[in-house]
């Protein structure tokens, strides 16, 4: 017995070169069970979703495979697969990336999210509003785990200043020895809490806690548990409105801006989905969401209380309100006075978001309507604004310097020089989003989706509004346990095909789709943001799932509402466009010359 659990361990550790190997033999039947081109596409397709659920090699690894694959294959020339890897929507994600870059160098970030606690207040329900707003707005622009991580630690202090040092209990001890158990299991590592270094002090607490009266260990134990309540709470709103914020804007989050190049490959003429457009679509559902899962946290954690608290407990709450407004303002008076560089980097970001909302809005003429039709696109807005970061100084320039020949001869520095942007901009993500463009490309000139879209006959009795919901909930289901840029990678063709059967505007099936994969919520390994505010060994696995499970309910109502009311005007879904008319009448010429060439190669046997 001992031998098999020493057998199953050695196998455990070596289990992605298990997968590596073993994948591809595995599904060597896709080879021979599809038409040829079809199939070899398809099998690629395969071996990279099953490389990246199990992360057998790096994501942005796989994401290159298509580059080796699809020539050796014959499915794509190589002069058609790498100019996959630096779209327009590449760069329109990069210059957002550059540009969070740039505010994360000056702290910006941090003095507008302190600046918005100090407005909202300090009671709990108000902080957690307050928290919940400034990451979802961060997220909007930074990437979803650089917000999380950097509101984390301010409302670690917030609480520290609210309730002390936690207290525990046996009950407290139990969960959170649990909670190790599930960070191991998941592979992420906790940092040191309160919990823990309070532990050692339960023995010394004991005797004391007998010689309290019975009705002040009930009161002590309810204030414990709103404690913990409250704690729980400020931590798993973070990473929730870290999720929700990155659909607000197409350069929020992955997904979205797959989606956006998945338009152009399947549907070159679609030009209704742009910055401007999805802003006025996906801002109005964010908020809302944002609200309701405001509501959801505060009451399931005690935030707001129906039924009120002792009047005796209120000078208690009162002091301990009155620190975490000290401790918010005295974090918000370390950053110092405004500085050149901040004013700077706030205003080329106010004009970043203007010119990119502002180039094609759809319902007036923008400005991209000066230039050359289709010359302009969001891509060339960006990286205009974030080319002038690279040269635009971080001190406010002087005159006199010029003419006070003992001033100091050195050079300015701009707001953000090229080797910080090497170091912080994640660019395993752009590899990610090409390798996601490279298999659409594929699926495309292979006739992959058109053979898929032939296999979705059984579904085109489907009510368009049905499918929008249990396509949301496939895609949030499958994205609880997959990276939501593979889930969306993957799902698209399929969700664009299955609109041209169902004679459905596309965009009425992969919008819900894209935003489905955000709505990842109930486990710690759904979402970075997830792991981080897990890691912090304050929070169960549990907690997660029931927090969860209503939030993705929720999301997945909201999302139906949205498409069925305001979407249909901003994306004009009610009516069966022409540049998808085309690409149905190109799929059905395809499926018929693909039937030709079988029935001819049979009619030969």
């Amino acid at each position: 017995m001992a031998a098999l659990g020493a057998l199953v361990k050695k196998v455990w550790s070596v289990r992605r070169f298990v997968v590596l190997l073993c994948a591809p033999l595995a599904l060597v039947p896709v080879l021979l069970s599809l038409p040829p081109k079809e199939g070899r596409c398809l099998y690629v397709i395969l071996l990279m979703a099953l490389y990246w659920c199990t992360e057998a090699l790096p994501l942005a690894v796989t994401a290159l495979l298509p580059i080796v694959l699809f020539p050796f294959l014959g499915i794509l020339p190589s002069n058609k697969v790498c100019p996959q890897y630096f779209l327009d929507t590449n760069f329109l994600f990069l210059s957002g990336l550059i540009m969070a870059s740039a505010i994360e160098e000056w702290n910006l970030h941090r003095r507008i999210a302190l600046r918005v606690l100090m407005l909202v207040g300090v009671q709990p329900a108000r902080l957690i509003l307050g928290m919940m707003l400034t990451t979802s707005f961060l997220s909007m622009w930074l990437s979803n785990t650089a917000s999380t991580a950097m509101m984390l630690p301010i409302a670690n202090a917030i609480l520290k200043s609210l309730f002390g040092e936690k207290d525990t209990s046996k009950d407290m001890n139990r969960e959170n020895e649990e909670n190790q158990a599930s960070l191991q299991q998941n592979k992420l590592y906790s940092v040191p809490t309160e919990m823990q270094f309070l532990a050692s002090t339960e023995d010394k607490d004991l005797t004391e806690e007998k010689e309290v009266a019975s009705d002040a260990l009930s009161d002590l134990k309810k204030e414990e548990e709103y404690k913990t309540n409250i704690w729980k709470g400020f931590l798993i709103s973070i990473p929730y409105a870290a999720s929700i914020g990155g659909t607000a804007t197409l350069t929020g989050t992955a997904p979205n801006l797959i989606l956006l190049g998945q338009l152009k490959s399947y549907f070159p003429e679609c030009d209704v989905v742009n910055f401007g457009s999805w802003f006025m679509f996906a801002f109005p559902l964010m908020l809302i969401f944002l609200l309701l899962g405001w509501l959801w946290i505060s009451i399931l954690y005690g935030g707001i209380n129906l039924r009120g608290w002792r009047t005796k407990k209120s000078n208690i709450r009162a002091d301990a309100e009155a620190r975490a407004r000290e401790v918010i303002k005295e974090d918000y008076q370390k950053l110092g006075p405004t500085k050149f560089a901040e004013q700077a980097i706030f205003f080329f970001f106010c004009m970043f978001a203007i010119m990119l909302f502002s180039r094609d809005p759809k319902f007036i003429p923008g400005w991209a309507s000066l230039f050359a039709p289709g010359f302009i696109s969001d891509a060339v807005t960006g990286i205009t604004i974030v080319i002038i970061l690279f040269f635009f100084p971080s001190q406010k320039p002087s005159f006199r310097w010029w003419f006070d020949l003992k001033a100091p001869n050195t050079e300015t520095q701009p707001l953000l020089t090229w080797r910080k942007a090497q170091e912080t901009v994640p660019w395993n993500i752009i590899l990610l989003l090409g390798g996601g463009f490279a298999m659409a490309k594929g699926c495309e000139e292979s006739g992959l989706s058109v053979w898929i879209g032939g296999r979705l006959h059984p579904l085109e009795g489907v009510p368009p509004p049905v499918a929008v919901i249990l396509i949301t909930i496939v895609i949030a289901l499958f994205t609880e346990f997959a990276s939501n840029t593979a889930t969306i990678i993957i799902f698209l063709p399929v969700l664009a095909e299955l609109a041209i059967r169902l004679k459905v505007n596309p965009l009425y099936l992969m919008i819900p789709g894209t935003i489905g994969c955000s709505y990842a919520f109930m486990l710690p390994v759904s979402t970075p943001p997830n792991s981080i505010a897990f890691s912090s060994g304050h929070l169960m696995v549990k907690d997660m799932a029931r927090t969860g499970l209503l939030m993705n309910l929720m999301g997945v109502l909201l999302l139906s509402l949205a498409m069925n009311t305001w979407a249909k005007t901003i994306f004009q879904l009610g009516t069966f466009p022409a540049w998808a008319n085309i690409h149905a009448e190109n799929a059905t010429s395809f499926l018929a010359a693909v039937e030709n060439v079988t029935l001819s190669a049979l009619n030969k046997i």
